[in-house]
This record gives C-alpha cells, structure tokens and sequence, in this order.
C-alpha cells in the first residue's frame, strides 16, 4: 500500500492498481451460451409481465 503524508500530518493511503489485462473474444460455445441465457431471461421477464397483467 501506498502512504503518503501531507502538511498537517493527515495520511493517505492508497490501494495498490491491479494489473490491466484485455478481454478475449468469446469463443462460440460461449456466445451460444449468451444466446440461451438471453432466451431465457426474455421467457421469464415476458412470464412475470403476463403474470403481472394477469393479476391486476
């Protein structure tokens, strides 16, 4: 951790910066993945709407 110390003896620390990196690009096993999770997150926020609709 970095410290340092000012005029009126008031310490600042600061966290120590992680090493940046680059995203990869999604292989496409894993973008069908997305694909699937996105179809169904849709069914289940199309499903709580109707069930909502439904209810009032």
């Amino acid at each position: 951790m970095y410290t340092t110390v000012n005029e009126d003896g008031v310490l600042n620390n600061y966290a120590t910066e992680p090493k940046m990196y680059y995203a990869e690009y999604p292989a496409i096993w894993e973008q069908r993945r997305y694909v699937i999770q996105g179809l169904f997150a849709t069914l289940i926020v199309t499903a709580l709407v109707l069930v909502g609709i439904s209810v009032s």
